[in-house]
């Protein structure tokens, strides 16, 4: 029995579902301003995991030739036969049919379309033909990374305001270089598995040098929290003293004797810290009046 339930939590990618979590709470908690629904909290996150998991599930079955040949996902259990396409693909679909029916029956339209979104951007777009046919693919990708705490927000809010604006783009813009270190330390298995990512693409130089653009611009959309008045001066600190550090980081790896392999995996790790950090921060520091003069409703 636990070898059954094992490989139907493994093919849904419990990791990166964890890691939504966390930015799906801090964009709700944001957006309630300390007061808190908990039943619309459990059900918004509950409803996208499962979404989320039901893209990760489907994305194994489409993904299954390549994983075969990196290290990283040799061992994912499409790859090995130890769970058939066919078991995957309808884990998937249940999985997404709960998900959305959960979000449809608490949440709102607004909450439903930017997770239908990320949904068809991960599935449809970027696992079916960017990941495998364009450089361009991990910006494509960037965006169903970036619904997860946008989501989280409109649950609350019912609207797709400057503050969710913000939100997709700084959640966007970081899923860059922390996508680009992952390629840097993982370059042998892209291209081994022919995926054009941009260090395989064109070249470590020029990804190192995408890297420190992005978490320079990430780092200004990161203060726009607190400049348009939606998160307090405590979220302004943190976000310059970890966007400043991520970016001297990223600076490292110009220096002539560096390691490549260890900078790029130091740049992903503090990625991970980086926007953790974030998302709890914006959690506690938000203001309890937000403007208005934005709002772009949906």
């Amino acid at each position: 029995m636990k070898p059954v339930f094992r490989r139907y939590l493994t093919v849904t990618k419990p990791g990166i579902i964890m890691g939504n979590l966390i930015s799906v709470a801090g964009g709700f908690l944001l957006a309630s301003r300390g007061d808190v629904d908990f039943m619309l909290m459990a059900a918004t996150l509950i409803g996208l995991s499962l979404v989320v998991a039901s893209g990760c599930a489907i994305n194994n079955c489409i993904d299954r030739d390549i994983d075969a040949k990196m290290q990283r996902t040799r061992s994912r259990v499409t790859v090995t036969g130890e769970m058939s396409l066919k078991a995957a693909f309808w884990h998937g679909i249940v999985l997404g049919v709960m998900g959305f029916a959960l979000l449809v029956a608490y949440t709102n339209a607004t909450a439903v379309f930017f997770a239908a979104l990320g949904y068809v951007v991960y599935v449809g777009v970027y696992s079916l033909y960017m990941k495998r046919n364009s450089v361009y693919g991990t910006l494509v990708g960037s965006l169903s990374g970036a619904v997860p705490p946008v989501v989280g927000y409109c649950a609350v809010s019912g609207q797709f305001d400057a503050a969710a604006a913000i939100l997709l783009v700084m959640f966007s813009l970081w899923q860059m270089p922390h996508s680009y270190a992952i390629a840097i330390f993982r370059f042998k298995d892209y291209e081994a598995a022919n995926i054009p990512v941009l260090p395989v693409a064109e070249g470590i130089e020029k990804a190192k040098l995408h890297i420190v653009l992005y978490i320079a611009v990430y780092a200004i959309v990161t203060m726009m929290l607190s400049i348009a008045g939606y998160t307090g001066i405590g979220f302004l600190a943190v976000a310059c003293t970890t966007s400043f550090w991520w970016l001297l980081m990223a600076l490292r790896g110009y220096r002539p004797d560096i390691d490549m392999t260890r900078w790029a995996r130091q740049v992903f790790g503090f990625s991970i810290l980086n926007i953790t950090i974030l998302s709890i921060a914006m959690a506690v520091d938000y203001h309890d009046v937000a403007p208005k003069l934005f709002a772009l409703a949906l």
